[in-house]
């Protein structure tokens, strides 16, 4: 059980890691444009994102509610 835990904590990690990383891009992005080569195309994908979850109505707002409540699941 105690393994299980460790894994919970480095996937949790891992996961704060790629939201920093996002976080990042998206401001380098916003900052020098989207040329910046490391980067890729992070805003991109986030702005197709947000539309797929708006043109799908209550099936993107349960979906985005979802991963909301994913995200705020912590546990102490």
């Amino acid at each position: 059980m105690k393994a299980m835990e460790m894994f919970k904590g480095w996937v949790r990690e891992f996961i704060d890691l790629l939201l920093l990383f996002i976080a990042v891009g998206v401001v380098v992005q916003i900052a020098f444009g989207s040329s910046v080569p490391f980067f890729g195309g992070i805003t991109n994908n986030l702005m197709g994102f947000v539309s797929q979850l708006g043109s799908n109505g209550l099936v993107g707002l349960i979906a985005l509610l979802v991963i909301i409540a994913v995200f705020n699941r912590r546990t102490a």
